[in-house]
């Protein structure tokens, strides 16, 4: 752990040197870039999808390789090439603001052991997945998966079945994480960008309430059903009283309480992310050895998360420029094209490129450039409803895949290693997201993005 804290707090001292170089993306401008310098983009995205199904062992074993490599392409383009050297500074900022509030919501809610026994009734279950919805905009998508997916699972070991896991995944591991931007990374991207805080929760309530309710609604009638086809004797464990919940490790909620205070901070620049990573390394420790160990609590998934995310933000550069310059001749100017278009590829994609680069699209469009925030001001009054879909389709479509969205395949080999039997990566799409997702995903374009 010294060694990673170490990292951390070096990168956020290269933050603040980053910034007082760069003014954190003020006045910079979009560089005309050849076509060609897309393809690192393209094949890393297609790598991250792809390579841990064809042969995962290598992909562990190579997959930091990867990523820096591809960075590197773009990196020394913009230097050599491009001579623009504040867009590089531009993006190293947002990627480290990015790891920071992710990394030090993973350690914090790491080190919260939510432990419940008890009735694994239908309506207690309803109520658990209702709750995490509503943690998952408080600790993030990632954090409130890692907190409550396990506890999800014991209090249902009795008759615990793939939709329960399925429907944690859609309600607590994406769409719950829709109202604020530390909910979802694209979300919070958006943030850095200079959309407001509460700016997202305005637009997005209604839309959030409507997603929510018709899905604890289905997973109400399913479960029910399942639950009346148990044997008495079966039953009767299921609705043993037991005990209540159990917390340990809530000196965190202090440290959430300080990550939460700082997202807020602008100035001076670099400060927030040194008080995220601070709040991190106090979490880590003075939390009581036995909650990290409940919660088989380790560094490897921030790991991957942040060497990966470095070669994305990297290759993305070139993409958004691109798009900024040329957004006109791609033929996307609908409010619900932009809906339907961030949303399928959020579903096989991760989906915090993807609103960049529809967010970044969207902005071109209308000749304004997403790096000035004097355009932003003046995107979010003329033209809201394109933000408020590339936002719910980014944040609702992640649910689709398994790699739609980061906490889905750490859920799936969770459940998995507690002996429920997962479908396929085919069979999760055939039988739930057609089933479940697309009929109502198609009702809120009807009802809010039609026009």
């Amino acid at each position: 752990m010294n060694r990673w804290l170490a990292r951390f707090f070096g990168i956020a001292g290269l933050l603040v040197l980053a910034c007082s170089l760069s003014c954190a993306g003020e006045g910079v401008e979009p560089s005309q870039v050849s076509p060609v310098m897309i393809l690192p983009f393209v094949l890393m995205l297609g790598a991250i999808a792809v390579a841990p199904f064809i042969n995962r062992h290598w992909w562990e074993a190579n997959y930091p390789a990867v990523s820096v490599s591809l960075g590197l392409l773009t990196v020394l383009y913009y230097i050599f090439v491009l001579h623009n050297v504040p867009r590089l500074l531009a993006t190293l900022y947002e990627y480290v603001s990015f790891i920071a509030l992710i990394g030090s919501l993973f350690v914090v809610s790491g080190g919260i052991h939510f432990r419940m026994r008890g009735r694994s009734t239908p309506l207690a279950n309803v109520a658990l997945l209702g709750f995490g919805a509503i943690v998952s905009n408080l600790v993030g998508t990632t954090g409130a998966s890692m907190l409550l997916i396990r506890p999800y699972i014991r209090v249902n070991r009795y008759r615990i079945r793939p939709y329960h896991v399925i429907f944690f995944i859609f309600l607590v591991s994406n769409i719950g994480g829709a109202l604020t931007p530390i909910g979802d990374p694209p979300l919070f991207l958006g943030y850095l960008k200079g959309i407001p805080f509460f700016w997202v929760f305005d637009v997005a309530w209604q839309i959030w309430l409507l997603a929510v309710l018709v899905l604890l609604g289905v997973f109400a009638f399913i479960d029910f059903r399942s639950f009346r086809k148990l044997s008495p004797q079966l039953r009767e464990r299921v609705e043993e009283t037991g005990e209540g919940p159990r917390f340990d490790g809530l000196s965190n909620l202090g440290f959430l309480l300080a990550i939460l205070v700082s997202v807020f901070i602008e100035h001076p620049l670099g400060l927030r992310e040194v008080l995220m990573v601070g709040a991190a390394a106090g979490s880590y420790y003075t939390t009581p050895k036995r909650a990290h160990a409940k919660n088989e609590f380790n560094f490897a998934p921030i790991k991957e998360v942040a060497i990966l995310f470095i070669g994305i933000f990297a290759t993305m550069v070139p993409a958004l420029d691109w798009l900024t310059l040329h957004s006109q001749s791609l033929g996307i100017e609908s409010v619900g094209q932009y809906y339907w278009g961030t949303g399928i590829l959020s579903s096989f994609l991760d989906n915090a490129p993807t609103y960049l680069n529809f967010l970044t699209a969207a902005f071109g469009l209308f000749h304004l450039n997403l790096e000035n925030v004097h355009h932003m001001e003046q995107f979010l009054t003329m033209h809201w409803r394109h933000v408020q879909a590339i936002s719910i389709g980014a944040v609702f479509f992640g649910a689709c895949t398994y790699i739609g969205n980061g906490p889905n395949f750490m859920v799936k080999s969770i459940a998995e290693q507690s002996g429920v039997a997962m479908p396929s990566f085919f069979g999760y799409v055939v039988k739930y997201t057609f089933v479940f997702l697309v009929p109502l995903y198609a009702i809120i374009w009807l009802f809010f993005f039609r026009a």
